[in-house]
């Protein structure tokens, strides 16, 4: 392989290892002014995408040990997505922006050594924010403190009920 190629393998295969998530979309068709609109939407969320060869993801995959995605099969025109973070955004900007622009779709992607379809990358676009699942977590955590409190609160509020029933009897 040339050295050119041999560069470009190497930091394919450090964009693979390095990221928290990888994801490919084709965008055949796609003028270069929406493409760009797409890769400002993706770099608000702290994503780097990338136009690459097929062959040099293979490559650069089978380079670093990630046989699943070695073994995957992409034909056509292919942006490679990567980051850190959280992974649901950048999958909800791809998903939103299919919404207006039918000719980018997501072909699959890789997340902790697992290989995803394109429905697995609208299926996680369909989960909330980290923000609002962490919150959501708490109230389950919170749940049985606060109904304990309430439960205590009920029965004083009864005791405190009977007292002031009993006194109102006694003045009158």
């Amino acid at each position: 392989m040339r050295s050119e190629k041999n560069t470009l393998v190497n930091g394919i295969g450090e964009m693979l290892v390095n990221s928290d998530f990888v994801y490919f979309v084709s965008f055949s068709g796609m003028p270069v002014k929406e493409f760009s609109k797409f890769r400002n939407e993706l770099a608000k969320c702290e994503a780097d995408c990338t136009i690459l060869k097929n062959s040099l993801i293979r490559k650069a995959a089978e380079l670093n040990n990630i046989q699943s995605l070695a073994q995957y099969i992409m034909t056509g025109d292919t942006a490679l997505i990567s980051g850190k973070g959280d992974a649901g955004v950048v999958a909800k900007v791809i998903k939103d922006f299919n919404k207006t622009n039918e000719k980018l779709a997501a072909k699959g992607g890789y997340i902790e050594g697992s290989l995803l379809s394109a429905s697995d990358v609208d299926a996680i676009a369909a989960i909330p924010p980290k923000p609002v699942l962490y919150a959501l977590l708490l109230g389950v955590l919170e749940a049985p403190a606060r109904n304990f409190v309430s439960v205590l609160n009920a029965k004083v509020a009864s005791i405190v009920n009977v007292l002031n029933n009993y006194q109102e009897k006694l003045e009158q």
